[in-house]
């Protein structure tokens, strides 16, 4: 039986802009999550609460990730890109998603992100032509400005999005990364064939 064609169609502009990508950097709260920050507290009378004189936040425990963006960064890497988590957040939960994605390159706590990023990128051997990057808010504009092509999720900053080559259908942390992985195969022509393996 013959293999019905891919339904994902994007402007040819923007595959050929995105066709050299190696590596993607991406943000992570509004980009692989929904921009939600969950915080728990020590109750009143625990000792550290006592020492704050209050309540005193213990860390964020929760974050929610989409399915969709995690098999997003798991073809990506099939497909010989190297995606990139840049984050001025840090959480064991985060921690522990990356590293059941295989995702081995990141940093944490980064406020600055352009020179997160061009560290990655001479431990590559690669330069700003062969990066992508996705972004919601002004601390990614650095790097989002210097790539061959930027991503911003539908309910990003104004000025992310004015910044961005493609704003997605989807805002962030529900489904928003994978359509720029998606985007990133075609280019790369990939995407034809790795949905070829789930289609038999």
């Amino acid at each position: 039986m013959q293999q019905a064609a891919p339904a994902l169609n994007f402007a040819p502009e923007l595959l050929l802009r995105a066709q050299g990508v190696k590596v993607v950097f991406f943000d992570v709260d509004g980009v692989l999550t929904d921009g939600g920050l969950y915080f728990s507290e020590y109750p009143e009378g625990h000792a550290l609460a006592q020492a704050s004189g209050g309540y005193r936040a213990s860390g964020e425990i929760i974050k929610r990730f989409n399915t969709l963006d995690g098999h997003g960064l798991k073809l990506l890497q099939r497909a010989g890109i190297t995606p990139v988590v840049i984050t001025g957040r840090d959480s064991d939960v985060l921690r522990a998603r990356l590293q059941a994605l295989g995702v081995t390159h990141a940093h944490f706590g980064t406020e600055d992100k352009r020179p997160a990023a061009e560290i990655t990128l001479q431990a590559l051997g690669l330069d700003w032509s062969a990066a992508a990057a996705m972004g919601d808010d002004w601390p990614d504009l650095p790097v989002m400005s210097r790539v061959a092509v930027s991503c911003a999720p539908s309910n990003a900053h104004l000025e992310v999005r004015a910044q961005a080559h493609h704003v997605t259908q989807a805002p962030g942390g529900h489904g928003a990364a994978r359509e720029f992985c998606d985007l990133l195969l075609v280019a790369c022509g990939r995407y034809a064939e790795l949905l070829r393996e789930y289609r038999q």
